[in-house]
């Protein structure tokens, strides 16, 4: 697996959602907030995306060995683990369902209350997104997100805190997977590697570490 993962999808599976300009790119507006550079030491490609984004404008980027130029403020990073779903039982779980645009208000209300995402309102075009409810609720959910050639991520897994401890999220990771390799892909997903919580569930689920990423927001110059 490549280390500049959104620029292979930006490029590749997920042309249709790019807006490219040169050595740069983004996923258009609504549907994921990453941008890509073809190459971390490209300063053209940086220049590129200075003139995609605008001056002044807030880009994030994320990948293994992820750096901005010295020009770029920085207003957030953080370091996390790719980690593979090679071990992951993927056996269909019946209390999934699938979620769709009418949906995306209750997503959007799960991700503001438990702190995952952002998500987007366009995020469920990227793939199959699934959910828990309970009496008519949306308790849990899980969807995909970036897509090179025989990968698919795994994201937005949250669990409304009053139903947290069920295996909801376990559930929900484990039948994606089994949607994922339904197509012939394989699972994988990011976490923080401060998210103790989250690494022991993805463990205890089967996941093994891929290797490590990291995510950057930054500030592009103000003339570009």
């Amino acid at each position: 697996m490549n280390e500049n993962l959104v620029w292979d999808a930006l490029t590749g599976v997920q042309r249709e959602f790019a807006e490219l300009h040169e050595g740069a790119g983004r996923y258009v507006a609504g549907v994921a907030p990453l941008s890509a550079v073809r190459d971390w030491h490209d300063e053209q490609a940086w220049r590129d995306l200075a003139e995609l984004a605008g001056p002044g404008q807030v880009v994030v980027l994320a990948g293994g060995g992820v750096r901005v130029p010295s020009s770029w403020r920085v207003v957030n990073q953080g370091q996390g683990l790719v980690l593979a779903a090679s071990n992951v039982d993927s056996t269909e779980v019946g209390e999934a369902v699938v979620l769709g645009p009418a949906d995306v208000p209750e997503m959007l209300d799960l991700a503001g209350r438990t702190g995952v995402g952002p998500l987007t309102p366009r995020a469920v075009e990227l793939g199959t997104f699934l959910g828990t409810r309970r009496d008519g609720r949306l308790v849990s959910m899980a969807g995909e997100r970036i897509r090179i050639p025989g990968w698919t991520e795994i994201g937005t897994v949250a669990t409304d805190p009053d139903y947290r401890g069920q295996g909801l999220a376990g559930h929900l990771v484990r039948a994606l997977t089994g949607v994922v390799r339904g197509r012939g892909d394989e699972a994988f997903l990011h976490v923080a590697t401060h998210n103790t919580d989250a690494i022991r569930l993805y463990d205890r689920l089967g996941f093994t570490t891929e290797g490590k990423t990291g995510h950057i927001a930054a500030i592009t110059p103000a003339e570009v």
